[in-house]
Parts: C-alpha cells; sequence; structure tokens
C-alpha cells in the first residue's frame, strides 16, 4: 500500500512533468545548434544568429542568401576595339584627305577654289578668309604662316586634334563621350568670333587678315 501523505497519481505526474520538461530543453538545444550551423528550413537563412554558447559557428553579416547577378556592361564595351575606334578613325580619314588634297592643291594660287561670297561682293573678310590658306601652310609646317592667315582656323584645327584624341582614347577603352557646351561657353565662342571678325577688317587689325 502506499504511505500515507503520498498521492501516487501525483508522482507519476510530477515524473511525466520532469522527463517533459527535459525533452523540451533538449528540442530547445537541438535547434538553437541547427541556429548557429544555419540548417533550419531548406535554404540557408540571411542572418544567423549569434551563438550563445562557445565552439559555435561566427554570426555572419546580413545579406541576401544567393548570389547578386551583377549589371550587364553597356553596349559599347561588348563591342571589340577596333568597332569601338571605327567612327573616329574615319573622321580622321576624312580630315587626312582634305590637308591632303589643300596640300597638293595649293590655294594660294587662283583658280582652284571657289572665292568667298561676302569678300567678292562687300570686300570683307568673313572668319574663314585664309582658312584654306592656313591649312596648307599647317600641311607644309609653316605655322608662323598659318596664323598669319587665319589665326581661328589653326585654333580650330588644334582643338579638333584634342577632341578627336580624347574621343579615340576614350572609345578604345570602351568609356562614353558625351562631350556638351555649356550655353556660357557658347556665347563666349560666338563673342570671340565676333570680334576677330570685327578687328581683321579695321585698319589696325591688318596683321589678322590674310
Amino acid at each position: 500500500m502506499p504511505s500515507p501523505g503520498r498521492n501516487p497519481v501525483g508522482g507519476a505526474g510530477a515524473g511525466c512533468g520532469r522527463s517533459g520538461r527535459a525533452g523540451d530543453d533538449r528540442a530547445r538545444h537541438a535547434l538553437r545548434r541547427r541556429a548557429a550551423a544555419g540548417t533550419i528550413g531548406d535554404v540557408t537563412p540571411p542572418f544567423r544568429p549569434t551563438p550563445r554558447f562557445p565552439g559555435a559557428a561566427p554570426a555572419r553579416p546580413p545579406g541576401p542568401p544567393w548570389p547578386v547577378p551583377r549589371p550587364a556592361p553597356p553596349a559599347a564595351t561588348r563591342r571589340g576595339p577596333l568597332r569601338r575606334t571605327a567612327v573616329p578613325l574615319a573622321l580622321l580619314g576624312g580630315a587626312a584627305c582634305v590637308f591632303g588634297y589643300v596640300a597638293a592643291v595649293d590655294p594660294n594660287s587662283p583658280g582652284h577654289y571657289p572665292l568667298c561670297p561676302l569678300r567678292y561682293y562687300t570686300g570683307l573678310y568673313c572668319p574663314g578668309c585664309g582658312g584654306l590658306r592656313s591649312a596648307y601652310a599647317v600641311a607644309h609646317g609653316h605655322i608662323g604662316t598659318a596664323l598669319g592667315c587665319n589665326a581661328v582656323a589653326v585654333a580650330g584645327y588644334l582643338a579638333f586634334a584634342a577632341f578627336w584624341a580624347l574621343w579615340f582614347t576614350r572609345a578604345a577603352l570602351g568609356r562614353p563621350f558625351a562631350p556638351a557646351l555649356r550655353p556660357a561657353h557658347r556665347v563666349l565662342a560666338l563673342a570671340l568670333l565676333a570680334a576677330f571678325t570685327i578687328v581683321r577688317n579695321l585698319p589696325f587689325g591688318a596683321a589678322l587678315a590674310p
């Protein structure tokens, strides 16, 4: 017989309670180990919780569990160097043909090139008067003569050379090239061109006339 003061049912229930709590503790420890190893669920969680017991794997910084695809490179970089530089090389070839023709056919001899309409009807020099003679002088290496024929044209040749070199370099490297002049720069260029035209038609500006 059970001793007085003890409940057999209560004793059995207490034993079941202790075994149940032990099972819950084991389950919680198992979940903690799986969480530390990152094996809970079908995929690795994006962030591994910081372990609370020694010997566990270190926490991983937050981030997507899958590799992030890199953006596709621009179309200009997918083409080969020869295709990227085709347009600058074509422009350079055209300019070389023009300079070669002017170098072979002397514009100082009359009858080879058409006359300037402004010079023919009014006797005034336009901004481009002397440009062919300056190109002829540049082609033959006479920079001083070219400046005397048309200084603005020589400046334009230098600007074109710098523009082409920058364009060709960026195209060869696969980098975009989209130059744009600000409105202030355009106004300044037009003002300088107008001043050059006016001064070369005045008596004290005879050095700028061809």
